[in-house]
């Protein structure tokens, strides 16, 4: 547990200084909402005043974690450029769900996901609905992010996992319990910048180091020169790899209903839009997010790379970004540690505020109507503290014999994904989905994905998810259409909606297609 063998004093002092600064400006942003005390909008959505450039912050410091940060930089290690696809083809989606999905979610004035299920369908979906997403917060999320931060911290710095995830956890709540989605939002503001110059700086050391001090360029050209294989985007099937990244699947198949239902119907994440001014405000924060999610695989993905090169008799391919911290002279070593503690108590942040929502606005509030708004704040920050002690404590029994931590999010979250985006893709935009088809298909994704699973275990895990989104959308159609005695919903129509976007959001869109156009025609 000695530090001092992993950093100078140096580095301790400047995430010290980190620390101390995030708590101070979380303290500021708390203070100024006079109301957070009391008033569970303001609370649980940030009183629906947020600007675009917190809602873009705020976006993609919440999607940053240790997996993340870790995890693609072992990724890269690996296999090389192409697990950027996550990334890149993320900011695609994101246009996509600022130019679709907003606007119904926004004109209906939905404060949850939940909470859009009841409008469109009724309330059995919307319980159904939030109790699934809960244990999936608490029990998948919630505890992967601890377990996998721990981890993390431990590897890093040499402290015990278990102080580790503690560490996390209080400062987590030490700096967004108390002004709740607005002290997330705003300091995310403050990560991100963290985040994205902590990055810059180790991919720009890493290449400098390659290059023999001749610079960033010369240093990428020898990387793309010495290991072409680690610049295919489109995998083959003969790659080792293929079973991760299945080829052209990554452009047109599952992929896209994994991001669909993270990016558009994830309260975890959408809750950041839905909080914005007004929708026009709301989009331009999901295309600043989109911009920043390019520019993530330079931060993350890269380094894994270059570590080839610098490290190429590492143990763990996720021992990658560890590896390349060692490179940091001193100071900035404690500002890259910064940086990934950043994105870690950011993702902790987000989940509880998302869990303490879903719980006090679509199941408490409703079992105990007519209390006070500070009531339901209560409730909410107890909540919170709660889902964190539950994560510490299981974290270990669920995670600690999974040499992949990861790969566990990713299939289990990955059994239902397909029915989620079934649900709200038929409710949107097909008046004839019922309450009956949208359960249909939520039970089918589990059970069609858990066969496919045990009965075709040589098909890749984004396949799956394309097949079972298929059988889920036939199974809500055969279901809906059968079912004679349900009526249509009139609480959330799609027709009287204003789709059109403008020219900025239109501009940006194009500069995203333009720029991921050029990036796999480049690297095909």
């Amino acid at each position: 547990m000695n530090i001092a063998k992993h950093f100078s004093t140096l580095d301790i002092g400047v995430f010290v200084v980190y620390v101390l600064s995030l708590l101070a400006i979380a303290l500021w942003i708390s203070k100024c909402s006079k109301d957070n005390m009391a008033n569970s909008k303001d609370y649980f959505l940030a009183g629906k005043s947020l600007p675009w450039w917190a809602i873009g912050a705020s976006l993609v410091a919440s999607n940053i974690s240790a997996e993340q940060i870790i995890g693609m930089s072992g990724s890269g290690y690996a296999i090389g450029l192409a697990i950027a696809s996550y990334e890149w083809m993320a900011a695609i989606t994101l246009i996509i769900v600022g130019k679709y999905m907003l606007p119904i979610f926004l004109e209906n004035k939905i404060l949850t996901m939940p909470q859009y299920l009841q409008q469109r369908f009724n309330s059995n979906v919307k319980t159904i609905m939030a109790i699934f997403w809960l244990a999936v917060y608490v029990f998948v999320n919630l505890t992967a992010i601890l377990w996998l931060g721990g981890l993390s911290i431990e590897t890093v710095t040499g402290v015990d996992w278990l102080y580790g995830m503690i560490f996390l956890a209080v400062f987590s709540v030490a700096y967004s319990l108390y002004g709740g989605l607005k002290a997330v939002a705003y300091t995310d503001i403050f990560q991100v910048v963290l985040l994205v110059f902590g990055g810059i700086v180790l991919s720009y050391i890493a290449l400098d180091l390659l290059s023999d001090g001749n610079g960033m360029v010369a240093g990428f050209t020898k990387l793309t020169t010495e290991l072409p294989g680690h610049f295919d985007m489109i995998l083959s099937q003969d790659s080792p790899h293929y079973m991760s990244l299945p080829g052209i699947s990554v452009l047109v198949g599952g992929l896209w209903i994994m991001n669909l239902s993270y990016w558009g119907f994830n309260q975890y994440i959408i809750q950041r839009a839905l909080a914005a001014k007004n929708l026009r405000e709301a989009q331009k924060g999901i295309a600043f997010a989109a911009y920043l999610k390019l520019l993530m695989p330079v931060i993350v993905v890269l380094p894994g790379i270059a570590a080839v090169l610098l490290y190429p008799n590492i143990e763990s391919s996720d021992k990658a970004y560890p590896s390349m911290m060692a490179l940091m002279p001193s100071g900035l070593k404690g500002l890259i540690f910064a940086a990934l503690v950043a994105a870690i108590v950011s993702s902790l942040a987000s989940m509880t505020n998302s869990i303490s929502t879903i719980f006090t606005v679509d199941l408490y509030s409703k079992f105990m109507p007519k209390k006070s708004e500070s009531h339901y704040v209560l409730v909410g920050r107890c909540v919170a503290v709660l889902s964190l002690l539950i994560a510490m404590l299981v974290a270990k029994p669920l995670l600690g014999d999974f040499d992949l931590a990861f790969q566990y999010i990713q299939e289990f979250t990955g059994f239902f994904t397909p029915g989620i985006v079934v649900i709200f893709a038929t409710g949107m935009f097909w008046k004839g989905a019922t309450s009956k088809g949208a359960i249909a298909a939520a039970l089918g994704s589990a059970i069609f994905s858990v066969l496919l699973k045990f009965t075709w275990p040589s098909l890749p895990f984004m396949d799956r998810v394309s097949i079972v989104f298929l059988m889920c959308l036939a199974l809500c159609v055969v279901v809906s259409l059968s079912d004679s005695k349900a009526s249509s919903s009139a609480s959330v129509e799609v027709n009287s909606i204003d789709f059109s976007t403008d020219k900025s959001f239109n501009f940006a869109a194009l500069g995203v297609v333009a720029i991921l156009t050029a990036l796999y025609s480049t690297w095909w």
